[in-house]
């Protein structure tokens, strides 16, 4: 068995506002290394707990981790924006009690050369969830147009100098295949003061896995086909790790939990809107100050609880 280490984010936490029914149905959009899963089955005898994840390691690590349980468990190796779809074919619409989503990558994608997200130590500039779907990061630096990888990094990485970087990737590439890790590095070293070096590969990194992984589209597609398969007060819990994440769960709740989304200045109601949503903490719930010293990872978490009417 490989050997998956994560410590999950605001585990007691998450738990606490997802799990409403002892006996109910739940599922781990973001499976990983089944930590969130795991605590359920720990703490609830009758619980059933269906896992997402695009990484085959995943699944493969996290059904022998959860053996013991394996009449409650079930792994599937597709991407969460396919929940609806999923729960059809397992005939679970309408029947789940609560849905969470542990975004970002886990601490063993990250720290795993294989796996193409790492910067720290030099590794083939992959970056797929599923190395069977998409093109990698590496063929999308060496192919795609320089204004695609400028509004990549300027959207999902917030680089202000976003076009002057792109082009300096666009002079690289007519010389040199960027295909690592150290490549990326040497392209834009020089861009900036060398103690600001990390701080902005890990900005244009997280901009990269994005754009290959289609994350905040497939986020935006799960949270509204959760509606579709949770039950009257099932809960809908999101942990998000970067402001662009929490957006979009900000908004989606906000939305949905309106009476009416018009303008003020109509006069009535014209869009038509059916309030779905009841917003469980109006602020977000953060890591403790011990657990973020335990696991700096922590440090940017926000957890926000809808819950479905």
């Amino acid at each position: 068995m490989c050997y998956f280490y994560h410590e999950p984010v605001l585990l007691k936490e998450a738990i606490e506002w997802l799990v409403t029914d002892k006996n109910g149905i739940y599922i781990d959009a973001t499976l990983g290394g089944g930590g969130h899963t795991f605590q359920i089955f720990e703490l609830y005898k009758k619980p059933i707990v269906i896992g997402f994840d695009e990484d085959i390691d995943a699944i493969t690590y996290s059904e022998k981790k959860m053996e013991r349980y394996k009449d409650r468990f079930i792994a599937t190796n597709r991407n969460f924006s396919e929940v609806y779809e999923s729960m059809e074919e397992l005939k679970y619409t309408g029947k789940i009690n609560g849905i969470i989503f542990d975004l970002g990558i886990s601490s063993f994608q990250i720290d795993n050369k294989e796996k193409g997200f790492m910067y720290r130590e030099d590794s083939p500039l992959d970056m797929r969830m599923n190395k069977l779907k998409g093109i990698s990061a590496c063929d999308f630096l060496n192919t795609a147009p320089e204004i695609k990888i400028a509004q990549v990094f300027y959207e999902y990485g917030e680089e202000k100098k976003s076009k002057i970087l792109a082009k300096k990737f666009i002079e690289v590439r007519k010389t040199k295949e960027i295909k690592t890790s150290n490549d990326f590095i040497e392209t834009v070293r020089g861009f900036y003061k060398p103690n600001e070096l990390n701080k902005n590969l890990s900005r244009l990194f997280q901009a990269l896995r994005i754009e290959i992984n289609n994350e905040l589209e497939n986020l935006k597609i799960a949270l509204k086909e959760s509606l579709d398969i949770l039950v009257t007060r099932g809960r809908i819990v999101v942990i998000t790790y970067h402001s662009l994440e929490d957006r979009i769960v900000k908004k989606f709740f906000k939305e949905y939990s309106r009476e009416c989304n018009c303008p003020s200045r109509f006069p009535q109601c014209m869009c038509g809107a059916n309030k779905r949503l009841n917003v469980i903490n109006k602020k977000p719930i953060v890591p403790t100050e011990m657990e973020v010293k335990k696991n700096i990872r922590a440090r940017s978490a926000k957890m926000r609880v809808a819950e479905r009417i």
